[in-house]
């Protein structure tokens, strides 16, 4: 038998020609810190050292380590952390952490040869970029990454010095000590497969689950169809296996045999919006659809395939029709109209959908990779008739979800159904195609825009009408986010969800945000040039929101802003432009989120069923905690990614900050009161309490709070920025708390970007060269973590707006995009130079003064990218993503002209 060396240790290797080295780190020798993403050397996080030499272990088979020494994450730093570990900790160079542990291997060999040749000379970013551009990092860490590794390599990170990092599980997630869903390995585990529909419209008949069965190794096998036996998307759920391994449970599914009648299909947005394209759901199958999103949604009609118009936001807009029309007779020059098209987007989560299901008698404890730790253990207690206390869910740690990890999805389903058939624990862990294809998506967009200022210079009339490209799913709101902006004396705006076999879409960062900017930020631009006005001043003008009124003046103040030129000042094959764009999201809080903080051996601890999706959850309830108490946020333990704790929020709709930090403090305060109850040495009046000295000496004691919930959040015109909507904002507002428990406060977090691009007019490829994106989102939490999310969403929104394509077969349905070869999110050498500005005023009415980031901070960067490409070239595009194809026929048509 072969062997090789693995973090100094020998170890066997199997006979298996087919096995490959990456299985054997995982599987048999438990090395999780080793990720499994891509499987096809893409993205590097499987990334390993063989005799020192970066190598992809998903590629490799395990053979060809014979003899050789391996070095994993858990070797790096082993005996003490490596400079480049230490970096990435200092600087956070990291979010959700699914990546990190490949990051580290190839950065700490970079840095070694680095060290060697060139002593503690700085590296450029252009060398950073070129060493680690094998690796992909969805959470878009890379703007701490470069300074992390060019201070490692500088030596500031030698000496054996450990400072308390920023964010509080970082040393777990650079040694690869973290351990995620599909990390969780129980005794007896078998592993889960699911049979996926070929076809993109059929019903099945006959299903044939015994040759399955029948192979030796398989543990269950269950259908997974719904009463009707209709799929309606290619990658629908027909059935399920769990065997002792993968590629028994894959020869299993092969076994299984299926009848089908095809069924006449509708693929994408032109296909099902014909009058007659066959119908995905009819009337009594309307509930099947998915949800794109993070609400329930408002009532709309249906006629075939498109549900719409949702107009409950619009505002005379008869009126609107009107002036356009008039303005069209007139040949009005100020009229802006434009049909703007934007491309679907995939979540493209590193860490894929997983579960692990295991029954101890009749109690159910389920690991998932999931945004909502509390709501799904409700959600599996009512599908599965179970007792909440007969259900755990747990998610230690999330390896991204960006929306899309929200629900009780398949793979848990699934993994629930073959454990309790099996009467084993099973895994369901999705591959990559699966990933990209069947888990959601940001629906692709057509939005028609007419925007009409007066003669005296006020925005008179807007109109905006969205078709978004949903799939088997609901709920899309892109036209009715334009309510909130920019008052209009009239406004006209429609949603229109086009429903098609494919499948559903989900919930994307900012759901419906970034296609709304993308046309109206354009429109406000354009109008801006016709009108020959500053653009910001502008903004100013129409805008009378006071967080975004104090972006706009630290806009206008800078150096890049002032200096910009217009494309009719520039020449040659390399142009640079400037340009801004401006976004908002909600405040939103989920109500009955409870924290508890408690003395408990004298040491403090802070608990909540919460979970932390790379935003930092952990870190921003210890620096809250730590803050009130004058201790260091590392003295504090917080307890989070169970069930069983007390009730927290889920991660989406950037409410984790404004639903935890309010009854943190409220808890806060009831222990400090219990303390000192307690204390035989009372504190002295008007003096800082010397809490330390005071729970050292404490007996355990615990005080739990939840945030108050006031009504009057819910009330027409008061405490929520729909208050000029009235009662349709109060309609909109309960359909978001009864379908998904969200409040809508007070206060409208927002982001002005201002982003400069280079244009490469010969090959049509944009290159953006610096962001500064300025952030009104009230106090700051956990600044470092602010700025890491700041940051990773602006290169998001990069993705968005240059890149990122989901391209379908629009006879089949297949997904073509099914890999990380082909699905195109941005890299390391994709970042520029990323300047994060903080306004921390208005929420002072929030108990803790701080709400959510992530969301509005992505919202802008595509259409301030849009505009900067005008800036640049005189030539406005239209349709995301802006691929070098598109641009040089623009080019080349205003040239024709």
């Amino acid at each position: 038998m072969s062997t090789m060396t693995i973090n100094g240790q020998l170890a066997p290797l199997p006979d298996d020609p087919d096995a490959l080295l990456i299985e054997v780190v995982r599987d048999t020798l438990d090395l999780t810190g080793t990720k499994l993403v891509c499987g096809a050397g893409v993205c590097g996080a499987c990334t390993v050292l063989l005799d020192g030499a970066p190598v992809v272990s998903c590629l490799m088979p395990a053979r060809a380590a014979a003899g050789k020494a391996v070095t994993t994450v858990e070797g790096i730093g082993a005996a003490k952390l490596h400079p480049v570990q230490k970096a990435f900790m200092a600087h956070d160079a990291l979010q959700c952490g699914f990546c990190t542990p490949g990051f580290i291997v190839e950065a700490a060999a970079f840095h070694d040869r680095w060290r060697a040749a060139k002593g503690t000379a700085t590296p450029s970013r252009e060398e950073i970029g070129a060493a680690l551009s094998g690796h992909l990092c969805r959470c878009g860490a890379y703007d701490g990454i470069f300074r992390a590794v060019a201070d490692a390599c500088t030596g500031r990170f030698d000496s054996d010095a450990v400072a308390s990092p920023p964010r509080m599980e970082a040393r777990d997630k650079v040694t690869g000590a973290a351990k995620y869903t599909v990390d969780i390995h129980h005794d007896g585990q078998l592993e889960g497969v699911i049979l996926r529909s070929p076809f993109a419209h059929a019903r099945i008949g006959e299903l044939d689950l015994a040759p399955a069965r029948a192979i030796p190794g398989v543990g269950a096998v269950i259908s997974l169809l719904d009463d009707d036996r209709v799929v309606r998307y290619v990658g629908a759920p027909i059935a399920a296996v769990a065997a002792k391994d993968r590629k028994t449970a894959l020869a299993a599914i092969g076994a299984i045999r299926i009848a089908s009648e095809r069924l006449p299909a509708a693929i994408g947005l032109e296909e099902a919006r014909k009058a007659d394209a066959p119908v995905v759901f009819e009337k009594p199958d309307r509930k099947k659809a998915g949800n794109v999103s993070e609400g329930g949604g408002s009532p709309a009609p249906w006629k075939g395939n498109i549900r719409g118009p949702s107009a409950a936001f619009s505002r005379k807009p008869k009126q609107v029709k009107s002036w356009v029309a008039d303005a069209h007779e007139a040949k009005n020059p100020l009229l802006v109209e434009g049909t703007f098209r934007t491309g679907t987007q995939s979540h493209a989560c590193l860490e894929p959908h997983a579960a692990v299901a295991r029954f101890d008698g009749d109690v159910l404890t389920v690991h998932v990779s999931t945004q909502a730790v509390f709501h799904l253990m409700e959600l599996i207690a009512k599908r599965f008739k179970l007792d909440h206390d007969k259900v755990r869910v747990i998610a230690d740690h999330v390896g991204g979800g960006f929306g899309s990890k929200a629900s009780l999805g398949m793979e848990t389903i699934a993994a629930i159904e073959l454990a309790r058939a099996a009467k084993a624990p099973v895994r369901m862990a999705y591959d990559r195609h699966e990933e990209l294809s069947v888990t959601g998506y940001r629906p692709a967009a057509e939005v028609k825009i007419s925007l009409l200022p007066s003669a005296q210079g006020e925005l008179k009339a807007l109109s905006l009408t969205a078709h978004a490209d949903t799939g088997a799913a609901t709920n899309s709101t892109i036209a009715a986010l334009a309510r909130l902006i920019y008052p209009a004396e009239a406004k006209a705006l429609a949603d229109y969800d086009v429903i098609s076999n494919l499948p559903p879409g989900a919930a994307f960062r900012g759901p419906g945000g970034p296609p709304m900017a993308f046309a109206l930020e354009q429109a406000i631009d354009e109008a801006a040039l016709r009108m020959n006005v500053d653009p910001i001043a502008l903004r100013k003008r129409w805008d009378p929101d006071p967080n975004r009124q104090r972006l706009y003046d630290w806009a206008m103040g800078l150096e890049v802003w002032r200096n910009r030129k217009p494309a009719s000042a520039q020449s040659g094959r390399y142009r640079r432009g400037v340009a801004v764009a401006t976004g908002y999201w909600l405040y939103l809080w989920q109500p009955g989120s409870k924290v508890e903080v408690a003395v408990k051996g004298g040491r403090l601890v802070a608990s909540t069923a919460t979970q932390d999706i790379g935003t930092g959850t952990r870190s921003v309830i210890a620096n809250t905690v730590a803050r009130e108490f004058g201790l260091e946020p590392h003295e504090i333990e917080v307890r989070i990614g169970d069930s069983r704790l007390p009730e927290g929020p889920g991660s989406g709709g950037s409410r984790v900050t404004a639903s935890v930090v309010p009854p943190t403090l409220l808890a806060i305060a009831k222990l400090k009161t219990a303390i000192e109850a307690n204390a035989k040495r009372k504190p002295v009046p008007g003096s800082n309490a010397p809490w330390r000295e005071l729970l050292a000496a404490s007996p355990d004691l615990a005080a739990a709070s939840e945030r108050p919930e006031d009504s009057k959040q819910m009330a027409p015109g008061i405490q929520s920025p729909l208050k000029q909507v009235g009662l349709l904002g109060w309609i909109f507002g309960f359909m978001m708390r009864r379908f998904s428990n969200l409040v809508i406060g007070a206060g409208v977090p927002s982001s002005v970007q201002v982003i400069e691009v280079e244009v490469d007019t010969w090959l049509g490829h944009v290159r953006v060269v610096h962001v500064h994106t300025g952030i009104a989102v009230g106090k700051i939490a956990a600044p470092a973590l602010a700025h890491s999310q700041a940051a990773g969403s602006v290169i998001q929104g990069i993705g968005y707006a240059l890149y990122e394509a989901r391209e379908i077969d629009s006879v089949t349905g297949d997904i073509l995009s099914g890999g990380m070869e082909d699905y195109r999110i941005p890299g390391i050498s994709d970042t520029p130079a990323i300047d994060v500005h903080f306004d921390e005023g208005g929420f002072g009415h929030v108990l803790g003064g701080s709400v959510g980031i992530g969301e509005v901070a992505t919202v802008p960067t595509s259409p301030a990218i849009a505009n900067a490409v005008c800036n640049a070239t005189g030539i406005r595009l239209t349709e995301l993503p802006i691929r070098p194809d598109r641009l040089i026929s623009a080019l080349k048509g205003r040239a024709a002209a």
